[in-house]
């Protein structure tokens, strides 16, 4: 074997996990170069061509280079139980540059994943719905942690996974018992180390010292367009350290599993820093385009795939090649998985005997439970405010004493702690404990309260880290701006594709943020939300309304929620608001019997369908009855009933909303709309509110003027007619 490229990991004796020891215990092996590593490569290698010319599509070259680092991973340095891959101290490997996916699909087959069969690892790029082998990994399918695909997302997810563990660790962990000690591995590429949100993630890993990271990064200096140097030449290692991180090089990647193994094992056992290891490949190796960005993402064709099994001593007539020696090369996987899961077995056991209070509350947070029951610690309607109130008041009111009580809750701020009222009294920041501010604000791991910086993007990404390394362990809150979220967006949809349950507290929600002006003022971000499948975006009216959607929220165990808060004060509606009709997305507010129209409040703007409704009455003698509607998702979800009850569709009263956002969406439930139609305005809330026109006295006789139309035209010449009855503009 060539001397080793790692000058740091060189003299390091190997040690690996093996069946003659305990799982945790490593025992010295004399890795070589041998002739059945080679053949273990060259089979991988051909695989992946066969694989993806099947079907003359999919990434071969970025898998084909990174075979090595697959070995020394999945044979040498992962803790993982092929038959049980759920079990709760396994290693997480994440592959962020998820388009390589086959690198990871083929090896949970040679290793023995029940439901990678060779059928499954065939269906890759195939019309088959049932294929457990899509596009990019993702997290429903066994072996795979996170879902990942928009590049820089699964670094981001991964320092999520390695800041629970740490948590965990320091939560539950006693001398004699390292319930929580597991390594969180990461694949990269070049792209996902110019993607934002990785720099973000990065350098909050460095920060914090999560010495239990490792990025393993396939320098193989290939992007889509062509040699990274046409829009890169950064030096990576530098970037890294200058961020807080170890960097380990290794020089020949694509053959030398002996120094990847020490590298891996190095990093592995660091003390004080995450680690990553550049390791530099040959992207698409053995091929006509090895090293070219045409291997990237493409099949090579029939000939050039004809032509790397031949130079690999294979039958080039025959497809899908492994050998018996192969498997055997990887087969002891299963014996030591399931020698590690009886160790840690026993390990727990003797941990709730010694520590039964501390051992019960971990088998809770293990089965994915609260460690208290929430409902009992929801304020009272009664508790809360009668006077006006920004309901981002009223979120604290609600949220705090959950996270003070409750250990699953884990909650955070990009730097808005003096804004968003997260803040719970005897509170600990989640920090690195060696840290020590210049403020003051310092912590441990064990903290619950996380300082993410101006990083939004990274704060929803890595919270899926956080949320996925076992559902329902952590409930990440994030929260932040309700403008800066659109900052987030990417993470937040990453969220809601995985099912992951998280709740992001979005305050200075509507034009009533006022002075900082239209940068700050959102108009268009709740149509992107309620867009999305499988979130809850919930705009309370009052603290109510609050309460009801944090029930909302905590309830959705497959689902992010978005909480919309004011930064303004809200009157409080205790005759009317319901968080019970929160929890059904929209209810009748104020009835009146044969009403001429129904006024649909949303959120901050409730005030003002109140207002109105009142004014038609004394000024224009109509009757008009409000529904309040803080979540269309919840309410598509009721029966058609119930929809035709609240909104009584078949009356022949019209339907107005009023928000101060942009309209679209609206059309589904009401006939026309009071709402925004350009940027805001940097002035007071309550002047920018009428530099809008949202005033009653502003709003009513336009309304009036619509009614008076439905009546002389007929509320069936609506249909396909909304009409955006707010004409004022600037």
């Amino acid at each position: 074997m060539a001397p080793s490229a790692v000058e740091s990991v060189s003299n390091l004796p190997l040690k690996v996990a093996s069946k003659k020891t305990s799982s945790n215990d490593l025992l010295d092996l004399d890795l070589q170069d041998s002739e059945l590593d080679g053949r273990v490569l060259k089979t991988f290698r051909c695989l992946i061509a066969d694989l993806c010319q099947q079907f003359n599509g999919g990434h071969p070259g970025g898998a084909m280079g990174m075979a090595a680092i697959g070995v020394a991973l999945w044979k040498y340095a992962m803790k993982y139980s092929p038959e049980n891959p759920s079990f709760f101290n396994r290693d997480r490997f994440v592959l962020s540059n998820g388009h390589t996916c086959l690198f990871q699909y083929t090896f949970l087959h040679l290793v023995g994943y029940k439901y990678m069969t060779f059928d499954q690892l065939k269906s890759y790029h195939s019309a088959r719905t049932d294929s457990f082998c899509p596009g990019h990994p993702e997290i429903e399918h066994e072996g795979i942690e996170v879902t990942t695909g928009p590049l820089g997302q699964g670094i981001a997810n991964a320092v999520g996974l390695a800041m629970a563990t740490k948590h965990l660790g320091a939560t539950y962990n006693k001398p004699n018992f390292p319930l929580v000690d597991n390594t969180t591995w990461c694949m990269i590429g070049d792209a996902c180390l110019q993607e934002g949100v990785a720099l973000e993630a990065i350098s909050l890993a460095g920060h914090w010292k999560l010495n239990n990271l490792v990025v393993i990064y396939d320098n193989n200096q290939v992007t889509c367009d062509g040699s990274v140097d046409i829009c890169n030449n950064e030096d990576v290692n530098d970037k890294m350290r200058a961020c807080g991180w170890n960097v380990i090089d290794v020089e020949n990647g694509s053959h030398d599993i002996e120094t990847i193994v020490r590298a891996l094992i190095t990093a592995k056992t660091s003390r004080d820093k995450p680690t990553l290891i550049n390791v530099r490949t040959v992207i698409g190796i053995g091929s006509k385009s090895a090293g070219d960005a045409k291997a990237h993402g493409a099949a090579f064709g029939a000939e050039d795939v004809a032509n790397i099994k031949r130079s690999s001593g294979m039958d080039e007539t025959k497809h899908f090649q492994v050998s018996e020696e192969v498997y055997d090369y990887f087969r002891e996987a299963k014996s030591r998985g399931r020698q590690l899961e009886a160790e840690w077995d026993e390990l727990v056991s003797g941990y709730r005997t010694k520590y039964p209070d501390l051992g019960d509350e971990f088998a809770l947070r293990m089965k994915g439970e609260f460690t208290e029951n929430w409902e009992e610690i929801i304020p009272p309607k009664e508790s809360f405010p009668t006077s006006p109130t920004p309901s981002r008041k009223s979120s604290g009111l609600v949220c705090n004493p959950l996270a003070e009580k409750i250990k699953n809750f884990m909650v955070g701020t990009a730097d808005l702690t003096p804004s968003v009222n997260m803040v719970w009294k005897g509170k600990v920041d989640f920090q690195n404990p060696d840290l020590k501010t210049t403020c003051g604000i310092n912590g441990d791991y064990s903290g619950r309260y996380i300082h993410w910086g101006i990083r939004e993007h990274a704060m929803a990404s890595i919270s899926n880290g956080l949320a996925a390394f076992n559902k329902g362990t952590i409930l990440p809150v994030t929260s932040t701006f309700f403008m800066f979220y659109i900052y987030a967006a990417p993470g937040i949809r990453m969220g809601a594709l995985q099912s992951l349950q998280q709740i992001h507290i979005a305050t200075h929600d509507s034009i009533g943020t006022g002075e900082d002006g239209p940068t700050h003022q959102p108009i268009a971000l709740a149509n992107l939300y309620r867009a999305m499948p499988n979130i809850l975006y919930i705009r309370p009216a009052d603290s109510e309304e609050t309460a009801g959607a944090y029930i909302a929220a905590l309830r959705a165990k497959n689902t992010p929620s978005i909480i919309s808060l004011s930064r303004q004060n809200l009157e409080q509606y205790p005759s009317y608001s319901s968080r019970d009709g929160v929890q059904k997305g929209a209810y009748v507010f104020m009835e009146k019997k044969d009403a001429d129209v129904t006024l649909i409040g949303v959120g901050a703007e409730m005030v003002f369908a109140v207002d109105t409704a009142k004014l038609l009455e004394s000024k224009f003698g109509l009757k008009a009855r409000v529904v309040s509607f803080p979540c269309q998702r919840l309410f598509d979800q009721q029966p058609i009933e119930y929809k035709r009850e609240i909104l009584q569709y078949r009356s022949k009263a019209p339907r107005v909303v009023i928000e101060a956002y942009a309209v679209n969406g609206w059309e589904r439930y009401a006939d026309a709309g009071w709402s925004m139609n350009t940027f805001g305005h940097s002035l007071p809330g309550k002047d920018a509110y009428k530099y809008f026109g949202f005033d009653a006295e502003v709003i009513a006789p336009r309304v009036f003027e619509f009614i008076e139309n439905v009546r002389q035209e007929g509320v069936d010449n609506l249909r396909g007619e909304f009409r955006d009855l707010n004409t004022v503009s600037h």
